[in-house]
């Protein structure tokens, strides 16, 4: 068996080659064997029908095994020739092919490349903070968006409280209503200020 350990090639097959022809090996020799097995059964049967036969079967086992040491010894020769062709022509990687997982290192970078590269890194985790810092600005102005929309629905509710209260009074038009309740705030406004002056005249008279 070979002893290079062929490990692209286990890494492509999922096996190394020598584990695939180690089986090959012994389901060889197994199936031989079984075979012999047969034979011998075979010749004894053979045997048993032939009267006055001087052969016993002890001599039949043993010509048995030596023909099984004769035929394992020729299939040893042709099994190292058959190992060493698969392991050259069929299971074998060539030097300048690569496996699919492997073609990065086709390229090799050199140091300006390496330093191009860590620069783009550079920029990049650059770009990604700024981008997390505008993310959590856009956020905190989304929630302060939310605040003044829920003070602005509420004013909304007050004012519609308000007309229905209008309308409940008599007072068919709230902005009329309003309008009205402004001057007349301005007129007590004025009123306050003259009595006011009025007052101090007085004091100082």
């Amino acid at each position: 068996m070979s002893v290079d350990p062929m490990t692209y090639e286990a890494q492509f097959f999922g096996f190394t080659p020598q584990t695939c022809m180690l089986r090959i090996y012994i389901a060889f020799q197994d199936y031989l064997f079984e075979v012999m097995q047969a034979v011998e059964q075979v010749i004894l049967k053979k045997l048993d029908g032939i009267p006055d036969c001087d052969l016993s079967p002890v001599q039949i086992r043993k010509c048995t095994e030596k023909f099984l040491c004769f035929m394992k010894g020729r299939f040893d020769n042709l099994f190292s020739k058959m190992e060493q062709l698969f392991l050259q022509l069929i299971l074998h990687i060539p030097s300048n092919i690569l496996l699919p997982e492997d073609k990065c290192k086709e390229t090799p970078y050199s140091e300006e490349d390496f330093q191009h590269l860590q620069k783009e890194i550079e920029q990049l985790q650059e770009k990604y903070k700024t981008e997390l810092c505008t993310k959590q600005a856009l956020l905190a102005e989304l929630e302060e968006q939310k605040i003044v929309q829920a003070k602005l629905k509420q004013t909304l509710t007050f004012f519609d409280e308000l007309q229905i209260a209008g309308r409940d009074h008599g007072t068919s038009d709230f902005r009329e209503s309003l309008v009205s309740l402004v001057h007349n705030a301005r007129k007590l406004q004025n009123i306050r200020d003259n009595v006011e002056k009025e007052s101090k005249r007085l004091k100082i008279s």
